[in-house]
């Protein structure tokens, strides 16, 4: 039974009843209350950071991981690209300039770079940041890469041309080395025989006796026979391709015919002295591009270095040419 209290008037000089109001009553539950409430807040403190839950140590382990994982694909990253730099650069510093090719465009190489990419479902979480960024730049390499493998497949398509090239480009002497008597004059400025002056002879004149085979210098085709009173005289003209021609004039004879299929070292003709000639030679000449240049240089393939040497002496000191 609820215990009543009672409080003395001295004005009727009588006890009242008390009576409690409801303001009372709440503060005196919120006194009583409060030191429980604070002290339990207190121990939740205490065992919340002595003692996790299963929960929060395991997403304590999943931030870990996650945070660790980020951070290695970020070395990753960086590791790959260098290695594509690197690659880039022997693209253009070895592997092109093997292959006398240009340089791989630099917009393709970094076409798409910087787009817009749509990331928003990678929003919502406390490593957002950290993985929109590092997918932008996955994004971005995996284009740098893709460029890459274009070139790179434009590169094996020069390597497999190259060897076709390799055989066409004229690389060996034309008239061979045990029937050479001399190299009577070379590319440059020479006196003429007929004119005695100074003219620019656009070739190598070989001496040889007349009857001497004369071979091709690369594979190609027969472009033209001609046969003229003065000039060139009797003359073979082959189409290597890759922009080479070579010409092999003043000919006794011809051994080929227009349009014939040609393979390096094949005869074609024979040593004469026809058209503006005064003995017996081959004047040799070879164009790349549409433009006459030195053809000793093209001579790798069939000789020593030493023998080369002479020839290249041989050539410097004649000043007169046969043609």
């Amino acid at each position: 039974m609820k215990k009543q209290k009672f409080r003395y008037n001295p004005v009727t000089l009588s006890y009242d009843k008390v009576e409690v109001s409801w303001r009372e009553k709440l503060l005196r539950v919120i006194l009583v209350a409060a030191p429980a409430i604070v002290l339990g807040f207190l121990f939740y403190l205490l065992f919340s950071t002595l003692f996790k839950s299963t929960r929060e140590k395991n997403l304590e382990i999943e931030y870990a991981n996650v945070s660790a994982q980020i951070t290695q694909m970020n070395e990753d990253y960086a590791l790959a690209e260098r290695v594509l730099t690197d690659l880039q650069k022997r693209d253009d510093e070895i592997y092109r300039v093997v292959f006398n090719a240009e340089p791989f465009p630099e917009n393709l190489r970094q076409m798409g770079t910087g787009g817009g990419d749509d990331f928003a479902h990678l929003e919502g979480t406390q490593f957002s940041d950290r993985l929109i960024e590092l997918n932008k730049r996955l994004k971005e390499i995996e284009k740098k890469i893709y460029a890459q493998s274009i070139s790179f497949d434009e590169v094996i398509a020069l390597a497999k041309e190259k060897e076709k090239m390799l055989a066409c480009i004229p690389a060996i002497q034309p008239v061979s080395n045990k029937d050479l008597n001399q190299i009577s004059s070379g590319f440059g400025m020479r006196i003429d025989p007929i004119y005695k002056t100074a003219r620019m002879h656009w070739g190598l004149d070989f001496t040889a006796d007349e009857g001497t085979n004369v071979y091709s210098t690369g594979n190609g085709v027969v472009k033209d026979l001609e046969q003229n009173a003065w000039g060139y005289g009797n003359c073979v003209l082959i189409d290597h391709g890759f922009g080479y021609v070579s010409r092999y004039a003043h000919l006794s004879a011809f051994k080929v015919k227009k349009g014939d299929k040609i393979t390096r070292g094949q005869l074609i003709g024979l040593v004469g002295s026809t058209g503006k000639s005064t003995a017996p030679h081959l004047h040799y000449e070879i164009e790349k591009n549409g433009v006459k240049i030195d053809p000793i240089h093209f001579f790798h393939s069939d000789i020593s270095p030493a023998e080369y040497e002479k020839l290249l002496q041989m050539a410097k000191n004649a000043n007169q040419s046969f043609d």
